[in-house]
């Protein structure tokens, strides 16, 4: 049976596209996905991400064991600072891709939404598989919602809600703060889409009001909903992986270009011999980013070829660029066709179209960046 998030009503009265995404109705449009994605790009949006799932980890034994199963080196974390990580599995693939909170009594650990029961299970058995005692694991997702508040106005529009001094936050922080009058609520400067995002994390019973405060307040801004198909665009602009198409159970953080994630020098973590030895000795494939130079839209499983028609490898994301107005798109390649301006063909309906290696991001200049500059 497909879930419904607490905004779900909400949703149907502003008039969104709801489809099964992940295990939930979702909203997958409102106005348009082009419309909305500029929304987010120039002024401000709103996302329901409620699907997503949060495992709460607490007790003296808690960093030891998300060292041993997370990528990242958790010991660097301190409270109110976030990590991307990811939880590899013992054969060198990824179970899930996941972002770590440090909060003052415990830590946060963020899963993507088709994954939950997955993530919990896999943390299950290896909890059951170690001595780590003082070790208390709580999965929130079901009585937590979430929303993402995008844009460059989203500081201007989210201080509207709090006292609090929101707009003193660095990227990927979270601070737990008193928004309207519900106190307790978290806030993280993480998102998905390139642009200044606030995460507001809540109780069921909060987010309906929040939500509305949010619309509210946020008319002076240009505020809109945004639904999960611009979500989609504005992440593969800057070159974001999508679990399930980008990475998976198959391939490692090492060919995804994760080797910034991957601290083998922390110690033994699930596949960190195999990920030291695609370090030291290579691997067969790289996740790599393409512009198109053609009048072409790559999609998700088109074939990667050479000059000569030899496939090379598949594509894994792809989509026309709102911002840059050409096809865009990440797939997976042999390493001798991988270097930055080298020259593939994406096979569409047999056809070669011609394109290049290039780097990520592939828009420059959002409001990520240009916080990140100061």
């Amino acid at each position: 049976m497909t879930k419904k998030t607490a905004l779900y009503e909400v949703h149907i009265q502003l008039g969104a596209k709801m489809m099964p995404f992940a295990g939930y109705e979702m909203p997958i449009r409102y106005t348009g996905d082009k419309d909305e994605h500029f929304l987010v790009r120039n002024k401000v949006g709103l996302f329901d991400v409620s699907h997503m799932g949060e495992f709460i980890f607490r007790g003296n034994d808690a960093l030891p064991f998300l060292q041993s199963i997370t990528s990242n080196d958790v010991s660097k974390l301190f409270v109110g600072k976030a990590q991307y990580s990811c939880l590899p599995n013992l054969s060198g693939g990824i179970v899930d891709d996941i972002i770590l909170y440090r909060l003052d009594n415990a830590y946060m650990m963020v899963v993507n939404a088709a994954n939950i029961d997955k993530d919990w299970n896999w943390i299950q058995e290896r909890k059951q598989s170690t001595n780590f005692s003082d070790l208390d694991i709580v999965n929130i997702s079901e009585q937590t919602s979430l929303i993402a508040v995008s844009g460059p106005k989203s500081t201007e529009l989210v201080s509207q809600l709090t006292q609090s001094k929101i707009q003193d936050l660095k990227y990927y922080e979270v601070v737990r703060c008193k928004l309207l009058n519900f106190d307790n609520i978290l806030v993280a400067t993480t998102g998905y889409t390139g642009e200044w995002t606030y995460e507001i994390f809540c109780s069921n019973e909060q987010v309906v009001t929040i939500w509305d405060a949010l619309m509210e307040k946020g008319k002076d801004f240009g505020v809109k909903p945004a639904g999960l198909g611009a979500r989609d665009t504005l992440r593969l602009e800057m070159g974001y992986m999508l679990y399930g198409n980008d990475i998976n159970d198959e391939t490692s953080p090492i060919e995804a270009g994760l080797s910034w994630i991957t601290k083998l020098q922390k110690g033994k973590f699930c596949s960190s011999e195999i990920f030291q030895n695609q370090k030291d000795n290579g691997v067969s494939k790289k996740l790599v980013a393409f512009e198109m130079l053609e009048k072409a839209i790559p999609r998700h499983d088109y074939l990667i070829v050479d000059a000569f028609g030899n496939e090379i490898g598949k594509v894994t994301s792809g989509t026309m660029s709102p911002c840059l107005e050409k096809g865009i798109g990440m797939g997976y390649v042999k390493p001798e066709f991988s270097n930055i301006g080298s020259e593939i063909f994406i096979s569409i309906r047999n056809k070669p179209a011609k394109a290049f290696i290039t780097t990520t991001p592939f828009v420059k200049n959002t409001s990520v960046q240009q916080k990140n500059k100061k």
